[in-house]
């Protein structure tokens, strides 16, 4: 966005995550920051987000405003590839490696045709005559146009055409269901780690998945090591062995089956055991 030459404008507080105060943003401190040089809204995607996306968008077409989505990580579940969309966010966002398992460079834009085409053509490095470019007309409207864009923000971020085949490949079995069927083993991965474990100083939970999304293991320290203690010495261990940390600080860990398989499963349980106890 800055690179596009945008400044940002911080709208609303917090206080509900800082512990100042009970709210969050809300949609009218949005309508009150926009101003006649306002460009539009970028928004980083989180399902309990406020306000919430439908209503941001409403206030932002009010004005006219497009509304730009980074949902880079909201993926799965499999629906928010339409769902997003559908609260009328104007572009949104999605990483393409992480769970759609394609290229790590790679990321998918959609969203409307001429903001893709806008897109588009700050990405552009080509060396042509304009009389004999032919861009996409469902995309740039060459009319519009003066001349080819020279040397676009894109240059230095160029993604190959193996790797754009290689995303295609990996959404289409995203989308189409392969994935799913892993959930399974996914699953049992996981409760073969928390029986393992039921005579360490911890308390397992299993969070399930609904159909799409990964089951999570949640590993509760009881004992006297700290959950910062017994990370660090997962990842200095050999081999190292990476856990979520999103609540380290309430003695929680996080194992993510993404990764395990039969194998790896059995590693996994001798690391957890050895460091536990």
């Amino acid at each position: 966005m800055r690179a596009a030459g945008a400044r940002f404008v911080e709208v609303g507080y917090q206080e509900i995550v800082a512990g100042a105060g009970v709210r969050r943003a809300e949609a009218w401190e949005y309508e009150a920051a926009f101003g006649p040089k306002t460009a539009g809204v970028l928004h980083v995607y989180d399902v309990n987000a406020a306000p919430p996306l439908v209503e941001l968008v409403k206030v932002a077409h009010a004005r006219k405003l497009p509304v730009l989505v980074d949902a880079a990580g909201e993926l799965p579940p499999r629906s928010n590839l339409r769902d997003i969309l559908a609260t009328g966010a104007d572009l949104v966002v999605f990483s393409g490696g992480k769970a759609i398992r394609g290229p790590q460079a790679t990321g998918i834009l959609c969203g409307q045709r001429d903001l893709i085409g806008s897109a588009l053509l700050q990405m552009l490095d080509m060396d042509d005559h304009f009389e004999l470019w032919e861009p996409p007309a469902h995309l740039i409207d060459k009319s519009k146009l003066r001349g080819i864009p020279r040397h676009g923000i894109g240059r230095a971020l160029k993604v190959s055409k193996e790797q754009i085949a290689a995303l295609l490949t990996a959404l289409k079995l995203f989308t189409s269901g392969p994935y799913d069927r892993e959930l399974a083993d996914m699953t049992k991965w996981l409760e073969q780690v928390a029986a393992a474990l039921s005579k360490s100083p911890v308390q397992c939970q299993l969070l399930p998945s609904n159909g799409q999304s990964y089951p999570i293991l949640e590993i509760t320290l009881t004992g006297k090591k700290s959950a910062f203690d017994v990370c660090r010495a997962l990842r200095r261990g050999k081999p190292a062995v990476q856990v979520g940390h999103l609540k380290l600080g309430q003695g929680i860990l996080m194992i993510n089956p993404l990764h395990l398989n039969n194998e790896r499963t059995v590693v996994l349980i001798e690391r957890l055991k050895d460091v536990l106890n």
